[in-house]
């Protein structure tokens, strides 16, 4: 089967992301495919390539980039919530006219249209939320 995911909850305010990859690594472990994976409302702090956890807590940025490196699996960030909660990719950036950007390559800047394509090719679309 082929699944898409949604996460809504922000990586260490609520269980949603620590959940989120674990049944990612359940169903890829069990053989089905993950197309990708669409971070919206304060999900999309998980794209924070500037966050740094204690040692001692899971860094999920880093999960999240390695579910990708190692299983091609898309990091979509809604660009509109994104912006909102001050999270900007290089060309967000220089559009907006900020010193810096916080979100790079695996996660990609889209819009909710690419959310609505996810739901309509996978087989199963999954919500996390808080």
């Amino acid at each position: 089967m082929r699944y898409g995911l949604l996460v809504e909850g922000a990586p260490y305010s609520s269980q949603a992301s620590h959940s989120a990859l674990r049944f990612a690594a359940a169903l890829i472990a069990k053989g089905h495919r993950l197309e990708s994976v669409f971070f919206y409302h304060d999900g999309v702090h998980n794209a924070a390539r500037l966050a740094a956890p204690p040692q001692d807590e899971p860094h999920l940025y880093d999960a999240w980039c390695s579910l990708n490196a190692e299983h091609g699996t898309q990091l979509q960030v809604c660009i509109a919530a994104a912006l909102r909660r001050g999270l900007l990719d290089a060309r967000e950036a220089d559009r907006h006219g900020k010193a810096g950007h916080s979100v790079e390559s695996p996660f990609e800047l889209t819009g909710l249209g690419q959310l609505i394509d996810l739901g309509r090719t996978v087989d199963r679309l999954v919500t996390f939320a808080p």
